[in-house]
């Protein structure tokens, strides 16, 4: 036996060429290749807390939506006045987000689309308004709590990662936007909602994403804190111990792990073909 592993070929990883070893023989050769944490990218603890931020921002959106909500279903501001102040803040960041590229020609194709989205909208809002209304109001609360947490969680912040999906993200909001639409009195007040909800998530993150800085996230911050407090002192903590959450404990735990990052490189990944240019 010892003497046909002497006169047996040197082992090759080659598939082919190694029929006098075992099927589970290992060489000791084979882990020469091995490489760790090749590419590993360190992030600093400031790095860590500014991209932290990013989902502080859109939690504020969250909750600046569901404020809005609340006094709609109070009744505390009329629908008209939100639905005029929602218009010209629009208007506002439409031109701030054009800024000096702004075209006579694309602002009119574009206010034919808003339009358009907004007849379309108030038609139907009757309907979206009694749709849900077998559902009883917790659930629909319930719902909504999750679907806009599903918003949160595939929302684009920038990075790229399998689960992020634009799509999904603004489903699920407007989904939570139809289920609180129908709570509330009347179907003006559903369709306002409904255009805040396009306001807020599918046009407002353009607009962030272009202004984004600490101190815009301090103001909403600052605002989210200024309407809470005179709704609930409850729901107020829960919003502020939800941000330090995001923006301390999860940077610091986050950069703590970092150096238990252990990827492993060797033969046994997939192979990549890279494309030479022609010259």
């Amino acid at each position: 036996m010892d003497n046909a592993a002497a006169t047996r070929k040197p082992w090759k990883k080659n598939l082919y060429e190694n029929a006098e070893y075992e099927d589970n023989y290992t060489d000791p050769s084979f882990l020469k290749d091995m490489q760790t944490n090749v590419n590993l990218t360190i992030y600093t603890p400031k790095q860590a807390f500014t991209g932290a931020t990013r989902l502080s921002q859109q939690i504020s959106v969250v909750t600046a939506f569901l404020v809005v909500f609340h006094h709609l279903y109070t009744e505390r501001i009329g629908a008209k006045a939100i639905f005029v102040q929602s218009a010209v803040g629009t208007i506002l960041g439409y031109f701030i987000y054009a800024g000096r590229e702004i075209q006579l020609t694309k602002f009119i194709e574009d206010s034919k689309t808003a339009f358009a989205v907004l007849v379309f909208g108030f038609i139907f809002s009757p309907l979206l308004h009694t749709l849900t209304n077998s559902i009883s109001t917790d659930t629909i609360f319930s719902m909504t709590f999750f679907v806009l947490v599903l918003h949160l969680i595939f929302f684009d912040y920038g990075i790229s990662a399998p689960f992020v999906s634009k799509a999904i993200s603004l489903n699920a909001a407007i989904f939570g936007s139809i289920c609180l639409a129908s709570r509330l009195s009347s179907s003006l007040h559903a369709f306002v909602l409904l255009e805040l909800a396009a306001v807020f998530f599918a046009l407002g993150p353009f607009l962030v994403t272009k202004l984004y800085s600490v101190q815009l996230l301090a103001l909403s911050i600052a605002v989210c804190c200024y309407f809470l407090h005179s709704i609930s002192h409850i729901i107020l903590y829960t919003y502020i111990c939800t941000l330090a959450f995001v923006n301390l404990f999860c940077p610091w735990l986050f950069v703590r792990l970092q150096k238990y990052k252990n990827n492993i490189n060797g033969p046994w990944d997939e192979a990549i073909v890279t494309e030479e240019s022609a010259s």
